[in-house]
């Protein structure tokens, strides 16, 4: 009920983005109590960023794509009876009462400054920012939609000043109405890069080139996947107007191989690719610029699900995302997950999933058959198209394995430790490292503040010449960084989750999952980490 905070909701939404508020909205809608828990202090997640109200921006649709699509969850929001529980960070989730329900530990307040960096603040006597305080939020089943963050392969000059994440420049353009330069490179793979150029070129920025290190000819070897999904060509087809209207130049199987500067990016080397990634000799030219975005693709964001040993699945581009069930749940009973942490597949499939998630949640919750199964049979065929286009996504712009070829020794490859690639290339060939984490005891690479979301794909790729062992995925025990004194104030679980690979359903939906057959080729590739660290972060 509005105003009033039940003992346990029936099911604690992680993440306002687009996959998120369609499972909130929906779960409420089908009569289930709901706590919707995001670290920013409005709904959207990075999909639909806001303007800060300081820009006093009168049309933030005007930086958005598909913004009717958010307009229609927010106003159902507004009118639900969800609890919005905005500005809170959630660190850890845990099982209480011998494993039916769930906790979710959070800290209040804003910690990080708008554009994700760390604030350096006074601390109180227990470790905690002014206004921030630690939070449990029970709830019987828990949906995961914690989103993405960027994948970024490092260069020669990439730490310079003017070079940034290409979907950190889109963030700071929606939410700060802010270029981060007036002539700027757009560099990278995947299809990220055609939106943030068409942004940064409709907000005044000048874009000489954008740089895509993969081609487009890999889309063509899946046309049902295609064919199935002709509003994904009709947004390349709108994209490619837009370059062409303000004269950017797409450049594809080229990259950005080097950056210059002093103080600051002042030019960038563009290399031609071959099919591995590697530079063509004599292929190097220079393009001036004050300002480089570059990024190569995203990786689902599953800390949280890692942490509690959830099964995972690789996806075609090497990223690890979680292995679920046909109705999006994961290996362990109670918790779903939809959006990018179930594989990266855009806004669209993010809100098939979460919705699809919210009817499983509520036919498990009430034990009854969703009503009208006609609906979960659509949602299910909608999210299996959209699935296989975005597996072909993945697959066209995964990194090729010579894009190490980039690297000089003195390149720094973890920028919070400082390690260069020489000494990640050392530990592998004179100490005989054979996987990233003994490079990271040998190195400290992956210590710092990021806990290696930066620099990982990197020093695996690094290290993965002397080994044919897959680099397992992450495991970190805190999904962002608290006090010591809330980490102590953490009660014993009464029982340790226990994950499922098999994805059957010992509590009686095993009839849902029948509906419409297998959901696709997914398959659990093992529980989160076999061998987990034996020194956690």
């Amino acid at each position: 009920m509005p105003g009033s905070t039940p003992e346990a909701y029936d099911v604690a939404v992680l993440g306002a983005g687009p996959a998120g508020l369609a499972g909130a909205v929906t779960a409420a809608e089908l009569g289930l109590s709901v706590a919707l828990l995001d670290a920013s202090d409005r709904p959207g997640g990075q999909f639909y960023r806001h303007p800060a109200p300081a820009t006093g921006a009168t049309r933030p649709e005007a930086l958005h794509h598909d913004w009717a699509a958010y307009a229609d969850l927010r106003d159902r929001l507004a009118a639900s009876d969800v609890t919005q529980l905005f500005g809170h960070h959630v660190w850890t989730v845990t099982r209480e009462t011998a494993g039916e329900r769930w906790a979710v530990h959070a800290l209040t307040g804003e910690e990080d400054g708008e554009d994700g960096t760390h604030t350096d603040v006074l601390r109180d006597g227990h470790g905690l920012v002014p206004g921030q305080r630690p939070v449990t939020v029970r709830a019987r089943a828990i949906l995961l939609a914690t989103g993405s963050y960027e994948r970024h392969l490092p260069f020669p000059g990439w730490t310079l000043p003017g070079v940034v994440g290409a979907g950190g420049a889109q963030a700071v353009l929606k939410s700060g109405l802010a270029l981060p330069g007036s002539r700027v490179v757009v560099a990278g793979s995947g299809p990220l890069l055609l939106a943030v150029a068409t942004s940064l070129a409709a907000a005044g920025a000048e874009v000489p080139e954008v740089v895509e290190a993969s081609g487009y000819l890999g889309y063509a070897r899946r046309p049902g996947a295609l064919a199935a999904n002709p509003h994904k060509l009709a947004e390349a087809a709108l994209h490619g107007t837009a370059l062409l209207r303000h004269r950017v130049c797409l450049r594809t199987r080229s990259a950005v191989t080097e950056a210059h500067g002093t103080d600051r990016v002042e030019a960038v080397t563009v290399s031609r690719l071959d099919r591995d990634w590697r530079p063509v000799p004599g292929t190097a030219r220079r393009v001036t610029c004050d300002a480089l975005a570059v990024g190569h693709g995203l990786v689902p964001h599953i800390d949280l699900a890692t942490a509690l040993g959830c099964a995972t699945r690789r996806a075609a581009d090497g990223t690890h995302a979680l292995a679920l069930s046909p109705l999006q749940e994961t290996s362990l009973p109670g918790m779903w997950a939809a959006g990018e942490t179930s594989g990266i597949g855009g806004a669209q499939s993010a809100r098939a999933e979460g919705e699809l998630a919210a009817v499983a949640i509520a036919a498990r919750l009430t034990g009854e058959r969703p009503s009208p199964l006609p609906r979960l049979r659509a949602l299910r065929r909608r999210r299996d198209r959209m699935r296989a286009f975005a597996e072909t996504m993945t697959a066209a712009h995964a990194p090729g394995p010579g894009w190490t070829g980039w690297l000089s020794d003195d390149t720094d490859v973890c920028r919070c430790e400082e390690v260069t690639a020489g000494r990640v290339r050392e530990a592998v060939a004179d100490y005989g490292a054979r996987d990233a984490r003994t490079v990271k005891l040998l190195t400290r690479a992956g210590m710092g503040w990021c806990q290696g979301r930066m620099c990982g794909t990197a020093v695996a790729s690094l290290t993965a010449p002397a080994t044919t062992i897959p680099t397992p995925p992450d495991r970190r025990p805190l999904a962002t960084p608290i006090p010591l004194t809330t980490l102590a104030d953490l009660p014993i679980p009464a029982a340790e989750p226990t994950g499922r690979t098999d994805h059957t359903d010992p509590g009686g939906s095993d009839d849902l999952d029948d509906l419409d057959g297998p959901a696709g080729p997914d398959g659990p590739d093992g529980p989160g980490d076999p061998n987990p660290n034996p020194h956690p972060r």
